[in-house]
């Protein structure tokens, strides 16, 4: 499998230039950033949550832990971890577990982390494991510029911490 077929349409629709990084089979974001050797600061991972009024992607580095409570102060849920036998169904062109943080394309709520915006270079997962998605600043913050971010994670370096 490649890049899934809803990311080429949906990069398309909203005119971003992307590359294609190919690596070895990989089982996590993290693993993938080290394959392709890129920062784990710079892969934006997708962490899928749910509650009674459906899903949510959240998107963080892969270098940081999703702090569920902060999502759920922000958006005044109460979300919890998405079980893997559940994406299936919401990403049907996508690997399980190669979840891309481009949860828009899949008409999924998204919420991102402020750390992402930063960030010069992007890499998000294909929809499979053994590709990624690059993506420059300019092309990511367009991509999720009206979509709701703040500090939902922690760096195991610097400690849980909100502005």
């Amino acid at each position: 499998m490649a890049i899934a077929v809803t990311l080429i349409n949906y990069l398309k629709e909203k005119g971003v230039n992307y590359d294609l990084v190919e690596h070895k089979h990989t089982p996590t974001s993290a693993a993938s950033a080290r394959a392709a050797h890129i920062p784990s600061h710079q892969m934006a991972k997708a962490v899928v949550l749910r509650d009674d009024a459906g899903y949510v992607v959240s998107v963080l580095p892969a270098s940081h832990s999703l702090e569920i409570q902060w999502v759920n102060d922000e958006l005044g849920r109460k979300l919890e971890l998405a079980g893997e036998d559940e994406f299936k169904a919401l990403f049907a062109d996508c690997e399980a577990g190669a979840v891309p943080a481009l949860g828009a394309a899949y008409g999924v709520q998204v919420i991102w982390d402020d750390d992402l915006q930063y960030t010069a270079d992007i890499y998000i997962e294909a929809g499979d494991h053994e590709h990624l998605i690059w993506l420059d600043r300019k092309s990511f913050r367009k991509l999720m510029s009206s979509l709701p971010h703040t500090v939902i994670s922690s760096d195991s370096e610097v400690g849980a911490w909100k502005y």
